[in-house]
């Protein structure tokens, strides 16, 4: 297997290209959203994108949820690396912190939304969705937090219609605490 080819832009590096590489966090093309806050997924487009597992870390702001809350036909794993934040799975929360791990099997309804007074850093690990695999289901909890769909729906482009589009940027110093 070659190098892959790590390109600079006005953003940080991307990956264009099929292949291994190193890629410092810190250093990879960062986007942002009003709504769900900062991230990367250290994956460029094309032959350079994960087929088989997407991964990513957030760093979201107090009130910020990392995503609409969901259920999808792949498992997905969470790390908490830094901050507070509240799990809502299957209506119900739970509390998170520094080092907590959570596993949600296929079709598990869930979202995470950073809690406390400080931003919450987290590494998600999920196997990457096949077609008809996501269902945002409207769920009370989800909504109270800023984080459910109004109807049901399991178009992607229809439960983020309302949110912010994700502009490229650089990694902010100090989100990563570690």
């Amino acid at each position: 297997m070659k190098e892959a080819r790590l390109t600079e832009t006005e953003h940080g590096l991307l990956p264009e290209s099929e292949g291994w590489y190193v890629l410092n966090t810190k250093d990879a093309v960062w986007g942002e959203t009003a709504e769900f806050g900062r991230g990367t997924t250290w994956e460029g487009r094309g032959g350079a994108r994960f087929p088989e597992v997407g991964m990513n870390i957030s760093v979201m702001q107090p009130g910020q949820p990392m995503c609409m809350y969901h259920g999808e036909n792949a498992q997905e794993n969470f790390l908490v690396l830094a901050g507070e934040g509240i799990l809502i799975v299957e209506s119900e929360e739970r509390p998170l912190k520094a080092w907590d791990f959570v596993h949600c099997p296929p079709w598990t309804k869930h979202v995470i939304v950073a809690a406390g007074s400080e931003p919450l850093v987290v590494i998600a690990v999920g196997a990457r969705n096949q077609p008809e695999g996501l269902l945002y289901p409207v769920d009370e909890t989800a909504l109270k937090h800023g984080a459910g769909v109004e109807r049901e729906t399991s178009d992607g482009d229809e439960a983020y219609a309302d949110t912010s589009d994700v502009v490229r940027t650089r990694y902010v110093e100090g989100d990563l605490p570690l």
